[in-house]
């Protein structure tokens, strides 16, 4: 510690203000003057009168009070002359007092013993003089209870004197004034002042218990005003001599202790000294003082220890007053002796004259005396009939009694042995320090010495307590007070000392300034020590010291703050080296062999550091003085050398379990690292400008890998495990009390396994990792696991749910067993019997709510691509990604859809097949199977396959006829490569594949980069649980897509026509699932009603109601509606069917409607739309699918169908090139839109030349919004840019355009070819190819 910051070093103090070289005075001469004024105490002191014998009189109800009025109201004079607040009047108290009086003399005052009528006249008197506004505001401004005692008094003595002419009206004035006394503590009580000001109520009790003798009760005898008054008034008995023993003077024996003399010694000094210590002498003394006052020597203060004459001419005029006040209290202890003349002492005032002894009785007379002798009076009073000399300048010099010649030096003598004594004095109880109650610097009776001697030696308020606060400088500097004293010694100083310093002596305030300092001085020394044990801990805290220097010292106006600097810099250094120290012993848990040092080691000292930090941080809430912050300086110095530590150690432990073949634990890792961040966090919030020495997310990202890891190797077994114990059935109604909602019909499998994505999110999410682009890494990796573990949910719930959908029922089950002579026999006794009623399908609930919780995947999915802000860790990869041309393609994901099949081979008895399409790879491995279309030899499947590879592939397509019984038939097989290669314009590409038998087979395949992206693994994930809502889906409709096809077919057309019911041969084509070989209706017929062509789609409403009741039962709202709009489309695409066939360039069998099978088949249309529409006939409004999904471009295509489907062949190719010209110009337009635009292409899907887009990429489905956003477009699109594809399909049933068909045909491969040469020319000059750029500049010019 800096030798300058030792409060032990004297060589540091600020000097106290010098005294002048005047010879100091002795202890005996301390001694003496205190003693003499502790002996005039004592004889100053109100005495007693003698008992008085017992009366010879007649017993009387009262007698009249002993006790005069001059001894009553001096026990307020000493509270007002002790400047004590708590005697005072509140200042409210008189407003209401005033109402009180006024509702006593009206008589409207509750209480009995003031209904009297002499009382009421009596208070009446004095309401009229207290109301007047002179008086009222001197009363207001003074708020001295004893001035309205006194006024009261007299204006009663007058009033009652004048209404009695017996001597009864003596001892009714003690009464009336008793009553008034009561009257001021109901105020008091009334107004909840009788707590504030307790001393006032209490000596206003004790008043009216004197006035009233034998405690009789106001409230008694009320017409005791008229009562018989005593037959004569007792005499006064003379006082009870004094005694002059030391035993009966309180001040002298505190003398005595103080300066530890006994009091046999005071009392032989005093006896000694009693002719000359007497009242003559210190009425002599005031006498003297007051001429030296008004003359202004040099034995008063003058004008010149001021600053200002107005302070000083202040302090005179204050100090009149109190002389005046002194000199009485001299005269009344004794008047008899003092006085020396008949004369009564002028300038007594207006209040005095009231009590003029000429008009009283003999006993009054003594009475009024004493009043007079103990009321102090504000006004300087004439003292020249007592004693003394006659005023004379010859008396200036003399020399005082009791005033001694520096008043300052032996007040501070007297003040410093009182503090001294009262902090040592073991008699003494020691001052509470707890901070329960307000901290007492002296007892009781030094205080009472030290007035008293204030007083007599007329020492200025503001003296006295400079010089107080000069002795606790002292004693604080000897270390003889501690901070909790000090601070009461200020507060004591600030609550008794005269806030304007400005009215204070020069010397005084210069002493002020000057212990200022000196106190500051020490103040900071002690601060210095408490903070070089700021980092231990054990600690003294520095808030007290920091209060005492800002609320007491700093903030004071007449300190000057010196410079500052020194000790800033000096603590600073202390504190460094304290740091250092700390950081030792936070290091004292690591062991000192390196082989025993574990994470657990390097985790504890970071908690250890942080709570220490903590623990500061507590300590110190605002910097000291302003400038040092302990909290910063443990953070500057310790937090990089940790830090390095830190590295050292975790590097050297990892590198040692690794040469024992282990790893530390992952959780150990992430413990560590989470205190890491926190210590670098801590540190750059104070250093925000600094760089952190070690770079902590490279040396800890190994544990977050192998996290990675193992959940990657764990997902798989969660899923499987949460299936397993899922038995995917809903809480029966009764145990709901109602039927499940929509939030509660999905099971607990779906629920498990978020749960335990969500933990996996939420545990990376947690660690807080601060380097982004390794956390976009991390987000990867966990979305590819994320996708692995919801593929095999959806996998193990697709083959779960087919399992039940094909299950077959016990009556399925027996006819599967019967011959084919019995299934015929069978089928034919239906026939006849025409059954046509067909029982809906038994929806499993299970298979149901496998569907709910892949709708509910999809949301839990959605929320968490959200949580998880996918958007920005893709844009964080793709900024630090490297350019196109360096990034390598690991993989391509070939989406492969198949879409229909032409022309089969008819593999069944009835003339038809039941296709389905099986891939496999060039290892024949099975990849994918479709759906089973009943009963058509052109299928159309719409179903979608993905598979990653690394390279070209060869895929075979069989398609096989499915059969109840026996073996499946192989319908035809053909075979395609793909090479990614031929896709890198990532454009979807339609081949038609013949099959080796007949027919032929429509596929469409696109391709995109499988990309190291989190947004491609959510697409892919999005994708997966789309494609198995849509494939179960798809299942659930084809339970009920045979008989849309029945009801919907060109069978029912003739039958309606034909006007008659359902025919053997109608019943006949349910079964043979074919109208081809039928024979077309004439072209002529009669108009059929709307009823009839309703009525024959009853079968297949009420169908669909009882199928649609089952799977409402268990189905979501959201499941339900996606189930009907599949239901919708399939509508459609039959009804298309009916009316054309398939696109082709090859003309078809299929022939072309009547106008009136036309009709009918759009009434069809409208009436099916209305059903799935579901209008609710009170609100109008739909309940089924909405009209939006309903009106889908399939539905405006059909509807296109009517206008040109008896148009003329050539009408029909003049339409078709002009809606081509149309669309390859807004195809041109969209070319130059996206030459123009700074747009990448290359594997994000966006318009491209030739007006075709790529398909459903994965970046469409990475959630739910891009899924809605991908399909307005689509659907926008497809309203803006016309298509002829209806007109074509038109054409196909005109035998006279095939060659149109095949020339159309070529037409759309040309401009789709040089569409994709230019996207590829494109997309290599974005790229910035430099050679490729040259290439695509000469494909443009071939072109």
């Amino acid at each position: 510690m800096s030798h300058r910051l030792s409060r032990r070093n004297p060589s540091t103090r600020t000097p106290v203000p010098a005294r002048p070289s005047v010879q100091l005075p002795t202890e005996e001469e301390v001694y003496s003057y205190a003693l003499r004024n502790a002996y005039l105490h004592y004889l100053l002191l109100p005495r007693a009168r003698q008992k008085a014998p017992p009366p010879v009189a007649a017993p009387i109800h009262r007698q009249s009070t002993v006790v005069s009025i001059n001894d009553l109201v001096r026990e307020f004079q000493h509270v007002t002359t002790s400047n004590s607040k708590g005697t005072k009047l509140p200042k409210d108290v008189l407003p209401v007092l005033r109402k009180r009086m006024e509702e006593v003399w009206m008589g409207h005052y509750a209480h009995a013993e003031y209904k009297d009528a002499l009382v009421k006249r009596t208070f009446a008197t004095f309401y009229a003089q207290f109301t007047e506004k002179s008086f009222y505001k001197g009363i207001k401004e003074s708020r001295r209870p004893e001035d309205l005692v006194l006024i009261f008094y007299s204006s009663a003595t007058k009033e009652i004197r004048a209404a009695k002419t017996d001597d009864s009206w003596k001892w009714l004035v003690d009464r009336h004034l008793a009553l008034f006394v009561r009257l001021i503590q109901n105020c008091l009580k009334e107004g909840g002042w009788h707590n504030s000001h307790g001393d006032l109520y209490t000596r206003m009790n004790t008043l009216e218990t004197k006035l009233l003798r034998n405690e009789q009760n106001l409230a008694d005898d009320s017409s005791s005003s008229s009562a018989a008054a005593p037959v004569a008034a007792q005499p006064l008995q003379p006082f009870v001599p004094l005694s002059y023993n030391v035993n009966d003077m309180p001040l002298v024996k505190i003398v005595a202790k103080l300066f530890n003399i006994p009091l046999t010694q005071c009392q032989r000094d005093i006896d000694v000294q009693r002719s000359v210590w007497t009242e003559r002498a210190a009425l002599a003394d005031l006498k003297a003082y007051t001429q030296n006052l008004n003359f202004r020597t040099k034995r008063t203060l003058g004008s010149d220890d001021f600053d200002t004459d107005e302070a000083f001419e202040l302090w005179k005029k204050a100090e009149g007053p109190e002389v005046s006040k002194l000199m009485l209290s001299v005269i009344q202890s004794n008047p008899t002796e003092l006085s020396k003349s008949t004369s009564s002492p002028t300038g007594a005032g207006p209040r005095a004259s009231m009590l003029q002894p000429s008009s009283m009785s003999p006993y009054r007379q003594s009475v009024a005396g004493d009043m007079y002798g103990g009321y102090a009076f504000d006004q300087p009073a004439d003292m020249e009939s007592y004693g003394g000399s006659s005023g004379g300048g010859e008396d200036l010099d003399s020399p005082y009694t009791y005033i001694p010649t520096d008043t300052r030096y032996y007040y501070r003598a007297i003040l410093q042995r009182c503090l001294y004594h009262d902090f040592n004095d073991p008699d003494v109880p020691p001052p509470d320090t707890s901070g329960e109650a307000p901290v007492k610097i002296m007892s009781k009776s030094s205080t009472d010495l030290l007035n008293e001697l204030a007083s007599r030696w007329r020492v200025p308020l503001f003296s006295r307590m400079a010089l107080f606060m000069d002795c606790i400088r002292e004693f604080y500097h000897e270390q003889q007070l501690n901070l909790v004293m000090l601070d009461a010694a200020f507060v004591y100083f600030k609550e008794t000392t005269e806030p304007d310093w400005q009215k204070w002596t020069v010397a005084d305030q210069t002493l002020q300034r000057n212990l200022l300092v000196s106190l500051y001085e020490d103040l900071l020394r002690e601060l210095y020590e408490m903070l070089l044990h700021a980092y231990e801990q054990k600690f003294t805290p520095t808030g007290r010291v920091m209060y005492i220097l800002d609320a007491h010292i700093v903030n004071d106006p007449l300190f000057s703050c010196p410079s500052t600097d020194e000790f800033v810099a000096n603590l600073r250094e202390g504190l460094v080296e304290q740091t250092a120290e700390a950081y030792n012993r936070l290091l004292n848990d690591i062991p000192d062999d390196e082989t025993q040092i574990d994470f657990i080691h390097v985790h504890d000292t970071a908690d250890n550091l942080l709570k220490l930090t903590e623990k500061i941080q507590k300590r110190f809430k605002e910097p000291i003085m302003g400038q040092i912050n302990p909290t910063i300086i443990l953070v500057e110095t310790l937090y990089p050398r940790f830090a390095q530590d830190s590295r050292d150690l975790i590097l050297d432990t990892m590198e040692r379990a690794k040469a024992k073949g282990e790893d530390v634990p992952v959780e150990d890792g992430f413990t560590v690292y989470e205190k890491l961040c926190e210590i670098r966090r801590i540190y750059l919030d104070c250093f925000p400008k600094n760089t952190y020495p070690v770079h902590v997310e490279e040396m800890m990202q190994e544990f977050v890998w192998r996290w990675l890891k193992t959940t990657d190797a764990k997902v798989i077994g969660w899923v499987d495990a949460a299936i397993q114990q899922d038995s995917f059935k809903l809480p029966e109604r009764t145990e709901l009390g109602r039927d499940p909602n929509d939030d509660e019909r999905h099971t607990s499998s779906v629920v498990d396994i978020f749960r335990s994505f969500n933990q996996m999110v939420y545990e990376l999410k947690k660690l807080d990792w601060q380097d982004e682009l390794q956390l976009s890494k991390f987000n990867t990796v966990l979305a590819k696991t994320l996708g692995l573990g919801l593929g095999r949910y959806c996998e193990v719930l697709e083959k779960l749910f087919t399992f039940e959908m094909d299950r077959q029922t016990p009556e399925q089950e027996a006819a599967a067993s019967q011959t084919r002579q019995e299934r015929w026999l069978s089928l034919a006794r239906d026939a006849w019997s025409n059954k046509e009623k067909i029982e809906p399908f038994q929806f499993a609930p299970e298979s149901c709510i496998k569907l709910n919780n892949i709708g509910f995947a999809i949301q839990q999915l959605d929320k968490l691509e959200s949580t998880l802000d996918v958007e920005k860790w893709a844009s964080i990869t793709a900024r630090y990604a490297p350019p196109v041309t360096q990034r390598k393609q690991v993989s391509n994901v070939f989406t492969i859809k198949m879409v229909e099949a032409e022309d089969l081979k008819a593999m069944d008895i009835n003339g038809a097949s039941d296709p389905y399409v099986v891939v496999g790879d060039e290892f024949q491995k099975r990849l994918h199977k479709t759906r089973v279309i009943y009963a058509n030899l052109n299928p159309r499947w719409e179903e979608t396959l993905e598979i990653t590879v690394q390279g070209p592939i060869w895929l075979t397509f069989t398609i096989w006829d499915w059969d109840t019984v026996g073996d499946h038939d192989c319908v035809g097989r053909t075979s395609t490569k793909l090479d990614p290669a031929n896709f890198s314009d990532f454009l979807p590409k339609d081949y038609w594949l013949d099959l080796d038998t007949q027919g032929r087979l429509l596929i469409r395949v696109s391709m995109e980069g499988e990309r190291d992206d989190i947004q491609f693994y959510f697409g892919k994930a999005f994708r997966t649980l789309m494609r198995a809502e849509r494939d179960m889906t798809r299942q659930i409709t084809d339970k009920l897509s045979a008989y849309i096809h029945h009801c919907l077919s060109r069978a029912a057309l003739r039958n309606i026509l034909s006007k008659g019911g359902m025919s053997m041969s109608s019943v006949t084509s349910l079964f043979s699932r074919t109208g081809l070989t039928a024979a077309r209706p004439g072209s002529v017929a009669t108009q059929i009603p709307d009823i009839e062509i309703a009525q024959a789609l009853e079968p297949l409403t009420e169908y669909f109601n009882e199928n649609f009741g089952i799977l409402n039962q268990t189905l979501t709202q959201s499941a339900m509606i996606m189930v009907m709009t599949k239901l919708w489309k399939e509508v459609l695409v039959t009804i298309e069917a009916l009316l054309v066939p398939t696109l082709s360039d090859k003309p078809s069998m299929q022939k072309q409607l009547t106008q009136q099978e036309v009709d009918v088949v759009f009434k069809w249309l409208n009436i099916m739309y209305d059903f799935f529409y579901a209008k609710d006939e009170v609100t109008g409004e739909g309940t089924g699918v909405p009209a939006d999904v309903l009106r889908s471009p399939k539905f405006h295509e059909i509807q296109s169908l009517y206008f040109f489907y008896f148009e003329d062949t050539e009408n029909l190719k003049r339409t078709s090139e002009r809606m081509a010209s149309t669309a390859a110009a807004h195809a041109q337009a969209e070319r130059q839109r996206l030459t123009g635009s700074s747009g990448g292409f290359l594997g994000v899907p966006g318009g491209v030349g030739g007006g075709t887009k790529r398909s459903k990429s994965v970046l469409h489905s990475r959630n739910l919004g891009t899924m809605r956003k991908m399909k307005a477009e689509k659907r926008k699109e497809a309203q803006a840019v016309p298509s002829d594809d209806m007109i074509l399909r038109i054409l196909r049933m005109r035998p006279e355009a095939a060659s149109y068909l095949k020339d159309r045909s070529r037409q759309k491969d040309r401009l789709a070819s040089a569409a994709a040469a230019e996207l590829i020319v494109r997309q290599s000059i974005q790229a910035g190819g430099g050679r490729m750029s040259a290439m695509g500049g000469h494909v443009g010019m071939r072109r």
